[in-house]
């Protein structure tokens, strides 16, 4: 289930902490990423009392990170992109369906270990890390008639990142990595508390990081 995923990803982000490294990425090292990211919801998103999540739609947008190493292979990083789009279709209680949708802003905060050396490729550089997410809902809408509004909470939750870095030159790589976030914010409808949408997602990402 979704709490094993997360739980296996900070499983390997603990174990790879108390390893040592060949060749380390010096502490005080910078990075910059630009690329894009595909965040892909859980199939199954729960109800909202009698309404039924159907679906949420996946997307695709431009992102941002950037990665301060405060130790040997040791960095903290930050996420940015721009606002995702999601369309819903929702379950009414008399079988006809209703469609919704938001968009949302996810920045995360990841504490990660960078791996160098154990017999891999010099240009080959996995990553693991564990952090926090934040996102942010606006632009909530629900296609039930007039007069009715859809609220959707920002939501504080842990996230989990895999990724591997492959080495172009000494400062230029491609990255390849997927993150899962714990994601479940609340949903009011006309002020009351309806439920959780139980989002959930995996964001696949590709980008272009260069150091400094």
């Amino acid at each position: 289930n979704q709490t094993m995923k997360l739980q296996s990803l900070v499983l390997a982000a603990a174990t790879a902490l108390t390893m040592t490294t060949a060749f380390a990425v010096p502490a005080g090292t910078w990075t910059v990423g630009v690329g894009i990211a595909h965040i892909e919801p859980d199939s199954k998103n729960g109800s909202l009392g009698d309404i039924g999540i159907d679906h949420i739609d996946p997307d695709v947008r431009p992102t941002i990170t950037g990665e301060y190493f405060v130790a040997d292979n040791v960095g903290v990083e930050l996420l940015g992109a721009l606002p995702f789009h999601h369309d819903m279709v929702l379950n009414l209680p008399d079988s006809s369906q209703v469609e919704a949708r938001t968009q949302h802003l996810p920045p995360t905060l990841s504490l990660q270990y960078h791996f160098d050396g154990y017999n891999l490729p010099m240009n080959v550089k996995p990553f693991v890390g564990v952090g926090l997410n934040y996102t942010t809902f606006f632009k909530e809408r629900i296609y039930l008639g007039n007069g009715n509004d859809l609220d959707i909470k920002d939501s504080w939750g842990a996230a989990g990142h895999v990724g591997v870095d492959f080495k172009i030159n000494t400062t230029d790589a491609v990255r390849v990595d997927a993150r899962y976030i714990d994601l479940e914010p609340d949903v009011k409808l006309n002020g009351e508390k309806i439920g959780k949408a139980e989002i959930n997602p995996w964001v696949y990402g590709l980008s272009y990081v260069k150091s400094f």
